[in-house]
């Protein structure tokens, strides 16, 4: 069987391999991925927040890609592409028995094709939502990254109205072009009333929604309307809480230009996804997505059935943090937390002033961000920079959360990360305020079925540099210790040894260790 040769193929070759970084699950998940593709039973794989920082795993399922005798479809970032064309596949191709013929692409090449294509998540799901052949149905896919996989799908799902779509309507319908125009400024009027928050953006509210349903209405009896009007008019008329799918609407705001912009996108995405998963068996893997090895609420939110789940857990101690939480500090909601984070972080830097290595200082709130910045620089001068890469040995960066997930890999391992508030997704938010209120309107229990799965998923990725450099992590927000779900926060940081003081004494021996 296909298991039994990968096992054996892939055991030799990592035999081979001196120095080769080590994973003790190679061989149980190039087992499990090579099962996927024999029986066309699709699984999700969950290889831990470390090894998916580290990208070990991926020679394991390439292994499997490699050595099935059919056709397969790796769905992977680009630069994970490059990652695997580079290094993974022709490392292996040298001791596999295989010979694959390897193409990358937006589209299946043709019908005699039976290698191994990689392809981009926008081009593989853009194909999916397309319904043409541009993916024949049966090909067994491959998907890397999947704790991504809900923003891809909203980033292809999501349609806009741009300023520019409001001149190309009213040179389609000359004749509604005064309630065109009134229509716009009025909505401008109302949507720079609204209180400025960090993503410039917005649900559309009651009066908006009024405003766009008159237009609506003095456009009925035109036939020809630009197809990006045509496509938000169809999902506008949806809007109404009692129907299922419900999608969101919101407004983005340029407020120096004084412009804005529409979108739209479904909320629920099972739906729509389901049918996609039977077109052919998918091999989903992801890093940290849920506690649980059978991931029910990620399954559940993107339509998943009947999957081989499987978890790899790591308690080594080598992977162990050090964990320091306060347990005196303001809670983060209250205006004496501010003043007390910027002395803690004050105090921790100087602290491990003498240590070499990087500092990460990850800030959610944005004006938050720039004042511990400016404080900062103000003392350490040109080692802080915020959301730079270029940086100095012992540089300071002061981070938001999204920078700091797409550059770590870039960036050397931390000694010391400190974080200002747990990740929670933030309600400032359109897309989250929007589930939010429909997990409200449903009777569920929102916190724990969305806004904390979501911010243990953040939290476990952004401090895997830290275990591989067996540096500390000081997290800042007393709930870890005043709310009950703390408990589960430890837990998902587990292997871990707490911390309950600060000395110079703590990084010098970390600094130890690593030159040991």
């Amino acid at each position: 069987m296909i298991e039994a040769e990968v096992h054996l193929s892939l055991h030799n070759f990592l035999r081979s391999q001196a120095g080769f970084p080590s994973w003790p699950h190679h061989l149980t998940m190039a087992r499990l991925v090579a099962r996927a593709l024999r029986l066309g039973r699709s699984a999700l794989i969950q290889v831990g927040a470390v090894c998916g920082y580290q990208g070990r795993y991926r020679t394991s399922f390439v292994a499997s890609a490699l050595m099935w005798h059919g056709p397969v479809i790796i769905v992977a970032q680009e630069a994970v592409q490059q990652l695997l064309l580079r290094v993974e596949i022709p490392r292996l191709q040298q001791w596999l028995p295989t010979n694959k013929p390897i193409r990358t692409g937006d589209a299946w090449p043709d019908a005699q094709f039976q290698g191994l294509l990689l392809t981009s998540p926008e081009a593989w799901l853009r194909g999916q939502f397309a319904g043409g052949d541009r993916f024949p149905q049966g090909i067994p896919t491959i998907i890397d990254g999947v704790d991504d996989l809900e923003d891809w799908v909203r980033d292809q799902l999501t349609q806009d109205i741009q300023p520019d779509d409001w001149d190309q309507l009213m040179l389609a319908c000359p004749n509604e072009a005064e309630a065109i125009r009134e229509a716009r400024i009025q909505l401008t009027h109302e949507l720079f009333q609204h209180p400025a928050n960090p993503y410039e953006c917005y649900l559309i509210s009651q009066p908006e929604i009024e405003i766009l349903n008159r237009l609506h209405l003095a456009l009925e009896s035109v036939q020809a309307l630009p197809e990006p009007w045509k496509q938000f008019w169809q999902q506008f008329q949806t809007l109404d809480e009692n129907l299922s799918p419900y999608p969101l609407f919101w407004a983005t705001i340029a407020h120096r230009q004084g412009l804005f912009s529409l979108h739209y996108a479904p909320m629920e995405l099972g739906e729509i996804l389901s049918p996609i998963w039977q077109r052919q068996p998918v091999v989903l893997i992801g890093s940290a997505i849920e506690p649980e090895t059978e991931a029910p609420l990620f399954l559940q939110r993107l339509g998943l059935d009947d999957l081989t789940c499987l978890k790899f857990s790591s308690e080594s101690q080598a992977e162990a943090i050090q964990l320091y939480v306060p347990y005196k500090l303001p809670l983060p909601n209250t205006p004496e937390f501010q003043a007390a984070f910027i002395h803690k972080v004050r105090t921790l830097v100087c602290l491990s002033a003498t240590a070499p290595g990087l500092t990460v200082v990850l800030v959610g709130d944005v004006p938050l961000k720039s004042q511990v910045a400016t404080i900062l620089a103000s003392e350490f001068g040109s080692r802080v920079q915020v959301e730079k890469t270029c940086l100095d040995e012992n540089g300071i960066l002061i981070s938001g959360w999204e920078f700091w997930r797409e550059h770590q890999r870039v960036l050397p391992a931390p000694h010391l990360l400190i974080i200002a508030t747990l990740p929670l997704p933030s309600l400032e938010n359109p897309l989250v305020a929007g589930r939010v209120a429909r997990y409200k309107r449903s009777h569920q229990d929102w916190f724990r079925l969305y806004l904390l799965p979501a911010a243990l998923n953040e939290l476990q990725r952004a401090i895997a540099p830290v275990r591989e450099s067996q540096g500390i992590v000081a997290l800042l927000d007393s709930r870890v210790v005043n709310r009950s779900y703390g408990a589960q926060i430890l837990t998902a940081l587990s292997p871990l040894a707490r911390i309950n003081y600060l000395d110079p004494s703590l990084f010098s021996s970390t600094d130890e260790e690593n030159s040991a």
